[in-house]
């Protein structure tokens, strides 16, 4: 129903920036939940940030501050803009969407598994 196609990861030195792109499909990208997630190996997936479909950002306190998330939503597309990074950011990086909710509480659920739809993912490494 939603096709999401992440892009922009690579391997980058520790201190370094990166962008990454996720492409979505659909008519209604504008009224999306559309979240950034991080899965290392041997760890479980994790929140990183998200842009909720009013425009309102809210970040993972482990890259506050050094990430920003924006969106387009004239081109269907939501970035993830890390910087200063650290070896430990090394990770696949997933972009996820799930219909909007004006409810507080909805729109603060950032497990994964709140979230309908899912990209293939794009590797992140950071060397040391």
């Amino acid at each position: 129903q939603v096709q999401l196609v992440e892009s922009g990861g690579g391997l980058v030195q520790a201190g370094g920036s990166l962008r990454l792109s996720c492409a979505a499909s659909g008519r209604t990208f504008g009224a999306y939940d559309m979240g950034w997630f991080r899965q290392a190996p041997g760890k479980e997936r994790e929140f990183v940030a998200v842009s909720w479909s009013g425009g309102t950002t809210y970040y993972a306190d482990s890259v506050k501050g050094r990430c920003t998330i924006s969106r387009d939503n004239a081109k269907n597309t939501v970035y993830l803009q890390m910087n200063s990074l650290k070896p430990e950011d090394t990770a696949i990086y997933y972009c996820a969407a799930r219909p909007g909710s004006a409810a507080l509480l909805l729109r603060l659920r950032v497990s994964p598994k709140d979230y309908d739809y899912w990209g293939q993912g794009t590797q992140v490494t950071v060397s040391s």
